[in-house]
């Protein structure tokens, strides 16, 4: 069934009241359940393993994915055979939509984590409670929630604008349930369930915890065959090669003298890894290949030579031995930092129609007017005073005219408490909210694309310039700025589909907060147990927060920059000031390529930045992943072909299967270890 739409005559005639007339006529569906019980429940459980999954993913690669299609499909096909089997009816579509509601609410809760929090912990060596932590996350969350829905009248119900991503989750939820595509969405649960089966099974064989617990606890080889170790596969292929040199006294790759196993260059197989690099695309993945061939081939070994890059003392007198995590600390994150944060800046200026469509309007009386008296009304509950035909249906905008600057101010205040931020710097942060929301929440109704990255820095210089001798003082102000105008973003990306389908906005507000306990609750004590595991006398350390098994490159460019305000470029070596400045020339080529190209160059500057301060073996598995699902685009040209409907059509699902099963049993297997190995 063709989805109500207007005409581009009509959205650009027909005033808002208008607007909202005709949808509430045409398009809304009060008396189609939404917001049950069962949709409430489905969408809390399932943004719990989706946040789990995408804090997990996020800490090895620095990507958060998005999680709604994902969601509904699982959802649309769990409920679709629970009512084959008789043992309840079907979920119905707007049902579905308050599930990917909740759960993609829940899936954007992983983002503090992996950025803002874990650069102050590493910045400061200091471990933030736990409830601290969930207590900040949730009241920030909360922020950006009240901030979406008034932009909500604004950016979908007056400007219809497009959000691409939002409406293409609308038109899949529209194809499942009214459509010829319910054999598709079958097809692609099932692509999603076989992936997700095979990588869990590969994830169970390399993982040792579960190992011992299968091969000792359960079949007690340990005392039949005498081992002391259990058999495990080992994810990184090249332990076999240097277990078999050993054995037979061959030589170690080295470049310019260095092991290479020092430079970080490994050969691994992680089966989430290739899922993100489909998602990805050839053209992101090939940039993050080409950034760590430059720092860990190319620019390490000589560094390594030069002396720029050299064993340190830590506070405790110990050597540490130069790895993979050094280079980058002592030399590589600087010109990655750079190379990120000026492609950012520059892709961010070469789209002026995000600053000028947005700000447009802004200051027409008409429009102001209205808003005006639409708030009143609302809030004095004398509904004859505006012509809103919403009021009964739509958040009240009294709740955000209150909430917001209650919350505002009161994160703020917990920044301070919590953080040790001055309340005079953290209360400044919050002017650059509303400015920096509505830049992100028009560049992602019109490229489905929030900057993110490039606005958070606009706070870090900001707080900055103003104290520069404390690190954590500028992280904490820009971690409420990017998550406030992030979370409404992509909120109000997610409210489209439920614009385009008829739904109830109060419920899709009350699914958001459902959704911001679920990510929070399930990602807050996971955090802990991947990234800070007690050691065998049970003492957390910060130093375990970056790993071989978990890069954290978002945290480490939040953590560059503040490093780089608080210490200053003369505390660099020179060579590391050049590689700044030919890093910030090619990222400004670059973009500018792109801007008078007028499409986007075979390269991203950001991309190559983030190969910088990932795991090269991430890396590749990355880019083997994107690679794969490429040539089978090239290979399955024609839509109606089986191979298309299967790799190409399909190949989002089966990313997707990929990450969630090898993220659950890399969880479980941590979960293990810690608890019964540790």
């Amino acid at each position: 069934m063709a989805l109500a739409q207007l005409s581009p005559e009509e959205i650009r005639n027909w005033t808002r009241e208008a607007k909202d007339r005709w949808w509430f006529e045409k398009v809304y569906r009060g008396d189609l359940p939404q917001l049950t019980l069962r949709s409430g429940l489905t969408g809390f459980l399932l943004g719990g393993v989706l946040a789990a999954t995408n804090l997990y993913v996020a800490g090895k690669t620095g990507v958060t994915l998005g999680v709604g299609l994902t969601s509904v499909i699982l959802a649309f096909s769990t409920f679709r055979l629970v009512a084959r089997a008789g043992w309840a009816s079907d979920i119905t579509i707007l049902e579905n939509n308050a599930v990917q509601s909740i759960a993609t609410a829940a899936g954007y809760m992983t983002t503090p984590l992996t950025s803002s929090l874990a650069a102050y912990m590493l910045v400061t060596g200091h471990i933030v409670p736990w409830w601290q932590m969930l207590a900040w996350m949730v009241v920030i969350a909360l922020v950006g929630v009240l901030v979406a829905f008034p932009l909500k009248r604004r950016f979908i119900n007056e400007d219809q604008l497009p959000f691409p991503e939002g409406r293409a989750c609308g038109v899949v939820l529209d194809a499942l349930y009214t459509g010829a595509a319910k054999g598709a969405g079958m097809m692609h649960a099932r692509l999603l369930g076989v992936a997700a089966a095979l990588a869990a099974i590969y994830q169970f064989i390399v993982s040792d915890g579960l190992q011992r617990i299968l091969q000792f606890k359960l079949l007690h080889l340990d005392r039949w065959l005498g081992w002391r170790e259990p058999w495990v596969f080992h994810d990184r292929l090249d332990e076999y090669y240097y277990a078999f040199a050993a054995k037979y006294q061959l030589g170690i790759p080295k470049i310019l003298g260095t092991d290479v196993r020092t430079l970080g260059l490994r050969v691994g197989l992680d089966a989430a890894m290739l899922g993100v690099g489909g998602l990805m695309g050839i053209r992101v993945a090939s940039s993050v290949l080409l950034g760590a061939f430059i720092n860990f081939v190319l620019l390490s070994p000589v560094m390594i030579q030069r002396g720029d890059i050299a064993p340190r003392l830590a506070p405790s007198g110990a050597v540490i031995p130069l790895n993979r995590t050094e280079l980058v600390n002592q030399w590589g994150l600087w010109w990655a930092v750079t190379m990120m944060v000026v492609g950012s800046l520059v892709s961010l200026v070469g789209k002026p129609e995000i600053f000028t469509s947005a700000f447009r309007s802004l200051g027409n009386r008409r429009r102001a007017d209205l808003a005006v008296a639409n708030a009143a009304a609302s809030f004095s509950g004398d509904a004859s005073k505006a012509d809103d035909p919403l009021r009964d249906i739509e958040l009240p905008l009294w709740l955000s005219a209150v909430g917001v600057p209650v919350l505002a101010v009161f994160g703020a205040w917990l920044t301070h408490h919590f953080f040790g931020t001055p309340l005079h710097l953290a209360l400044l942060a919050l002017p650059l909210i509303f400015v920096l929301t509505i830049i992100c929440t028009n560049s992602m109704a019109l490229t489905s694309w929030t900057p993110t990255g490039a606005l958070s820095k606009i706070t870090q210089f900001s707080i900055g310039a103003i104290d520069h001798t404390n690190p954590a003082s500028n992280l904490l102000p820009a971690g409420m700025t990017s998550e406030i105008s992030a979370n409404a973003a992509n909120l109000l990306s997610d409210i489209k589909p439920g614009y385009m389908l008829g739904a109830k906005p109060r419920q899709q507000a009350l699914g958001h907060v459902i959704g911001i306990f679920s990510g929070a609750i399930a990602a807050t004590p996971l955090f802990f147990l991947l990234f800070l595991p007690p050691n065998h006398q049970g003492v957390r350390s910060t130093a375990t927060i970056v790993s071989d098994s978990f890069g954290m490159p978002a945290a480490l460019q939040w953590k560059g920059v503040a490093d780089l305000i608080a210490r200053g470029l003369h505390s660099l070596p020179s060579s590391a000031i050049t590689a700044m400045i030919v890093a910030a020339l090619v990222a400004t080529a670059i973009e500018v390529a792109s801007i008078v190209r007028r499409r986007p160059f075979p390269l991203s500057p950001v991309s190559i930045g983030l190969g910088v301060v990932l795991p090269p073996e991430a890396s590749l598995g990355m880019w083997i992943g994107a690679m794969f699902f490429w040539m089978q685009r090239r290979r399955y040209p024609q839509p109606d072909s089986p191979g298309h409907r299967k790799w190409v059509e399909g190949a989002e699902p089966i990313c997707a299967g990929l990450i969630t099963g090898a993220a659950l049993v890399g969880i479980a297997n941590a979960l293990v270890n810690a608890l019964f190995f540790n």
